[in-house]
């Protein structure tokens, strides 16, 4: 006897066989990145013994070969010559020429839950600790409900300030202008920042460098002696993320202001009346950081200068309620 099947008997078979070959193994379909579990941004921290160092690194994928954006103990995000993934372990390494080190850092570690960590040959030869979390996308709604202007610098001292080491060469203070020692230590703020907005008077001297750290994590970048440089490392721009568009003449020896708002990862740089970055994302870490804690507040942080002097005067910030 042949028994016919209705339309919604033959669906519900066709169904339940696709959910036999499914739970079996057998259904087609794409199947899932092995390495996804990378992907993204981290927050490192380096850990050699007394001391801890920020870094980031950005994981991702490009014709299916795996590519990494990394900021190391200083400088400007770079690509890494080489990662690698197998199973929960990630190897990747950063060259002893980018980190002034005998041999290059070789970080290998694994994934655990949330986190990474692991050991790195440290530039001194001995291994190191690093630990990895995701970084906080830092997404924000609503307009900001703004609070009370905060005059950092009273043009008398450095009250409500601190180096980041102790010792000379010291920030100084002089006809009302806060002075960049110049190879020295860099200087912070002692109250800390989530949200706000910055103004801040600058004057740069020729062949100099030094920048502002917001949160004490992204540098915006003040020069006299870069123009070789890419234009992420000018005068404006988020160094090594973002350059400033347009990109203002180089003013030695000149009074100059930036307006600065970071909401979330999003900044806008506003110099000399001119907006040169509009409401961009900063992706990570710029070299120098105080810490990786990206999602907590941070400090205004001055450069004490890579080279040459650089003066500050009048510096005032806004912070959301």
């Amino acid at each position: 006897m042949i028994v016919r099947l209705g339309n919604f008997q033959r669906i519900a078979s066709a169904a339940a066989i696709a959910c036999a070959l499914s739970v079996a193994g057998f259904a087609q379909g794409p199947n899932p990145d092995p390495d996804g579990q990378f992907l993204g941004r981290w927050d490192l921290t380096l850990k050699a013994a007394g001391q801890e160092y920020p870094s980031w690194i950005e994981i991702g994928k490009k014709d299916g070969k795996l590519t990494a954006l990394f900021t190391g103990r200083w400088g400007n995000a770079r690509p890494l010559p080489q990662i690698s993934i197998a199973g929960t372990e990630i190897t990747f390494v950063s060259p002893k020429e980018e980190e002034g080190a005998t041999a290059d850092m070789l970080f290998q570690g694994a994934r655990n839950g949330e986190s990474l960590s692991g050991t790195v040959t440290g530039p001194d030869g001995t291994t190191w600790k690093w630990t990895g979390v995701k970084a906080p996308a830092l997404d924000r709604s609503g307009t900001p409900n703004w609070g009370k202007p905060i005059e950092l610098f009273d043009g008398k001292d450095l009250k409500g300030w601190h180096q980041s080491k102790a010792g000379p060469p010291d920030w100084s203070v002089k006809d009302g202008n806060l002075t960049t020692p110049g190879n020295g230590p860099e200087l912070m703020s002692d109250r800390k920042f989530q949200d706000f907005k910055l103004h801040v008077e600058f004057n740069c001297g020729k062949e100099s460098n030094a920048g502002v750290y917001l949160r004490g994590r992204y540098e915006v970048q003040i020069e006299t002696d870069s123009v070789a440089e890419p234009a992420s490392h000018h005068t404006g721009g988020v160094y090594g993320f973002l350059e400033p568009k347009p990109e203002l003449a180089r003013s030695p020896d000149a009074w100059q202001t930036f307006d600065i708002t970071l909401i979330g990862r999003r900044v806008t740089v506003v110099q000399n009346g001119t907006t040169v970055i509009d409401n961009q994302e900063i992706p990570g870490l710029t070299g120098g950081a105080v810490d990786s804690h990206e999602g907590e507040p941070g400090p205004i942080y001055l450069q004490g200068s890579e080279k040459g002097h650089v003066l500050f005067r009048k510096i005032t910030v806004t912070p959301t309620k």
